[in-house]
């Protein structure tokens, strides 16, 4: 990682600790780890002022379950672009389908192999990394079209104000 470049958040979501546990041992070298072991928490998580850059989500939890969580981040401007990675023992592939079509990134069953993944994990992040920068370009330029824009205006006014 870059050493300008800041850590980058994960989000652990599971009901069971020490499958956090193992996941964030796997993953906390490299990223700053957080946890939940409810989706309410792993909401609160989400919507606060420092978001997680991805979250690894477990489907089945007492109360809210991952599909739950995953449209609630999926349907808010403020988290939808947070790549989800479902991580669960639901090995369906109408699971999988479901989990992909209401907005995760990834589908990764249980039990899993702790190097894929990481490199699954470092895949999203690199692809959300490269899409913010895309997004902070996009918007830079915005501005500074928006500014000779209104720099043009202010000379062509001036101009015809003259004559």
């Amino acid at each position: 990682m870059n050493a300008n470049m800041p850590r980058q958040k994960i989000l652990i979501v599971d009901d069971m600790p020490t499958n956090i546990k193992v996941l964030g041992d796997a993953l906390r070298n490299d990223y700053t780890v957080l946890f939940a072991t409810s989706g309410d928490k792993a909401l609160t998580i989400a919507f606060s002022p420092h978001p997680p850059d991805l979250v690894l989500l477990d489907i089945m939890m007492p109360d809210m379950d991952g599909y739950e969580v995953c449209r609630r981040l999926k349907s808010d401007k403020q988290t939808w672009d947070i790549p989800v990675i479902f991580i669960t023992s639901k090995n369906e592939e109408e699971h999988e389908t479901l989990g992909l079509e209401i907005g995760a990134v990834d589908y990764i069953k249980k039990p899993f192999s702790l190097p894929i993944a990481r490199a699954r994990v470092k895949t999203h992040l690199e692809l959300k990394r490269h899409r913010d920068f895309l997004e902070w370009m996009l918007m830079k330029r915005t501005s500074e079209m928006r500014e000779m824009e209104a720099e043009y205006a202010r000379l062509f006014f001036r101009e015809n104000n003259q004559n």
